[in-house]
């Protein structure tokens, strides 16, 4: 990465790189993998749906999305996340080309590209390092002892994002004024705003909206995800996957 680099990209990932949520198809795998049934994954997925729809901010529904991962190791979620990640990869359709294709021209350009997501560091890990990305700023979620507490130390939504980018910017040299932001949900916005420029990729009414006003570009939106791809259970029963371990 350039010390003197003019500027810099910050780039959501959840529905913005990627085509779907990581944290929701991470944890369907998982569930997976535990010999958990398919209503388990769709009960908490419901769970969390339903704070929501109840008006909970973003920021307490992210804390509680680890609620299940109480007492698991983090060795075990990380060699896990790294199964998920090469079967989505094998399976296709998970990164959005037309961010990737913005990503690396920030990279050709001699660009550092920081990763600024609400996902956390375990699942984001393979996909920084097959892009090639300077940073990640992520949902912490808390680990003591080597193991997952079911809460989260920091969660990066909303104003975090905005606070994280400034933070990386006074720490590396770069002027804000002269960064790009990517995102596709309106708790992108403090950070799109925080950025010189801004970028809505797909992005609801509101966002879009709010993108014509501020002069930012649009990207279009993600295709369609396929179905998050399963770990046999003949794996788990031959013992290849990682066996959760918990206090």
């Amino acid at each position: 990465m350039r010390v003197d680099a003019p500027g810099a990209a910050f780039f959501d990932v959840d529905g913005t790189l990627t085509t779907e949520t990581t944290l929701f198809r991470f944890l369907e795998y998982r569930f997976a993998a535990e010999g958990r049934p398919a209503q388990a994954y769709r009960e908490e997925r419901q769970r969390l749906r339903a704070m929501t729809e109840a008006g909970v901010c973003r920021s307490r529904t992210n804390r509680a999305y680890f609620a299940s991962y109480a007492r698991l190791s983090a060795a075990y979620v990380e060699e896990l996340a790294g199964d998920w990640f090469r079967s989505e990869l094998e399976t296709g359709g998970f990164l959005h080309g037309s961010a990737v294709a913005e990503l690396r021209r920030h990279q050709a350009a001699g660009e550092p590209v920081v990763f600024v997501s609400g996902s956390f560091p375990a699942l984001l890990a393979p996909l920084a390092r097959l892009l090639g990305v300077d940073a990640v700023l992520a949902t912490e979620p808390e680990i003591v002892l080597g193991h997952y507490t079911g809460d989260a130390a920091l969660t990066m939504i909303g104003g975090s994002k905005a606070d994280a980018l400034r933070s990386w910017c006074a720490g590396h040299g770069v002027d804000p004024a002269a960064t790009t932001a990517y995102g596709d949900h309106v708790s992108d916005l403090p950070m799109l705003r925080a950025a010189g420029r801004g970028v809505v990729v797909g992005g609801d009414r509101e966002l879009r909206a709010i993108a014509a006003r501020e002069g930012w570009r649009l990207l279009p939106a993600p295709p369609q995800a396929p179905p998050t791809p399963l770990p046999p259970a003949s794996l788990r029963a031959a013992g290849t996957l990682p066996a959760p371990v918990h206090h």
